[in-house]
């Protein structure tokens, strides 16, 4: 082909390319007006569209004139049904939750706030407020321009979790049902349902936190807390030789130390489902581990959460019960309490404190293999979550306390038989 012909065809192509373009965006608008059609009609109204076809063509083919009069009734209903939809919906949406954080059992109470700042009236919708896996729905009278409307409800909380409040939608239809025109408006709002958690005083498991740490009974070659002093053995850091000592007696002396260690409060909950005989000893696991997490904060501590799979955030009471809130059990396969603690003791290996929780169906001699896999030095306690439990036990496994209690209430005598 020569340079004037491809010079010919250029444009050409150019041409039918724009075409090309033109067309996908004209048919990506249509299939997007067609969709918003087909998702405003219900399946009632697409079966009386079937019926009023098959009356119309039964009607026309047989002769049949009863036929026909009945597909144009049903269509002529489908036609004035269809005119419900006109109009606008263009509400402002306020959805205003008194409080975004309960505890479980108590009653979220928010407000719903619907205004017309347009210059036309809006006539009478529904509102659908979902709520979780249900939803609330109320009806709003028609609104002149500059008025608003408000609708106050509540939401019972029986179950712990994160329940998604929203969107509102505000929803157009005829009296029949047959179509439906829903808008959105405003954003979900998380709705926090916190476990129970109950306070006591007096118990602070771990180890205060000041600037230099707190001695412990374990002694080491380098370190803050001064103990005693101990003739040279080969290895020793000649920087912590006592000369004064060493003249003194004419022989070389250096200094030991108690190990200081900062407040490290960790605290392993295990979320395995085969840890646990019933949810309600999951759940009382869960409200044991926020009591102490939160007796811990109080007590200026560090305190770390780990449950299988990932590490909770607990830097603030508020951040701790938040993220347990959103704790769901896991299937037996994600590991139970003994590869919890292996995970721990990898992650974690200066923690000062360990607090091990599980449910009543982890036999002994797993607890004994979590226990011992914790990091060396470590105070190691684990509570057994058992509703059947009548009253708090006491038992030692190891070198860890083992507490377990049936209720919450029983958590704080469960600690104080520990720490005495």
């Amino acid at each position: 082909m020569t340079t004037e012909a491809l010079q010919t065809a250029s444009p050409t192509t150019e041409r039918d390319a724009d075409w090309r373009d033109v067309a996908a965006v004209l048919g990506a608008r249509a299939a997007a007006r067609l969709r918003t059609i087909a998702a405003a009609i219900r399946p009632l109204a697409w079966v009386l569209m079937g019926a009023a076809v098959g009356c119309w063509i039964l009607g026309q083919v047989a002769g049949w004139w009863e036929f026909t009069i009945v597909g144009l009734v049903i269509a002529l209903t489908l036609a004035l049904c269809a005119l419900f939809l006109i109009g606008r919906t263009a509400y402002d949406v306020s959805l205003d939750l008194a409080r975004t954080r309960v505890v479980v059992g108590e009653r979220a109470i928010g407000a719903l706030t619907l205004a017309n700042r347009g210059t036309r009236a809006i006539l009478p919708s529904r509102v659908v407020l979902p709520v979780g896996a249900g939803r609330g729905e109320f009806g709003i009278q028609r609104l002149a321009p500059g008025a608003s409307a408000e609708e106050l409800f509540a939401i019972p909380t029986q179950k712990r979790g994160v329940v998604k409040v929203g969107p509102v939608s505000v929803v157009r239809g005829d009296p029949l049902g047959l179509f439906e025109r829903a808008h959105r408006r405003d954003d979900p709002v998380d709705l926090f349902v916190h476990p129970r958690t109950i306070l006591f005083d007096g118990q602070s498991l771990g180890f205060l936190r000041d600037l230099e740490g707190m001695p412990a009974t374990d002694l080491s070659r380098d370190d803050v807390s001064f103990h005693a002093l101990l003739e040279y053995q080969p290895g020793d850091d000649l920087r912590h030789v006592h000369w004064k000592s060493t003249a003194r007696t004419g022989t070389m002396m250096v200094r030991q130390y108690e190990e200081t260690r900062r407040s490290h409060f960790v605290i392993g909950l295990s979320r395995s489902s085969g840890d646990y005989a019933s949810v309600d000893d999951f759940e009382l696991a869960i409200s044991a581990a926020g009591s102490i997490g939160l007796r811990a904060l109080r007590d200026s501590q560090r305190v770390d959460v780990r449950v299988q799979g990932r590490e909770l955030a607990s830097g603030t009471g508020k951040q701790l019960l938040d993220s347990l809130a959103a704790v769901e059990d896991s299937r037996p396969r994600d590991g139970g309490i003994a590869d919890l603690a292996g995970v721990v003791a990898r992650n974690m290996p200066l923690a000062s404190v360990v607090v091990l929780l599980c449910g009543g169906r982890v036999p002994a001699e797993e607890l004994r293999v979590a226990c011992s896999r914790l990091p060396y030095g470590a105070r190691v306690l684990a509570v057994v979550a058992d509703t059947s439990t009548p009253s708090p036990a006491l038992r030692r496994i190891g070198d860890a306390d083992v507490v377990t209690v049936g209720t919450l209430e029983q958590l704080p005598l469960a600690l104080q038989k520990v720490l005495a």
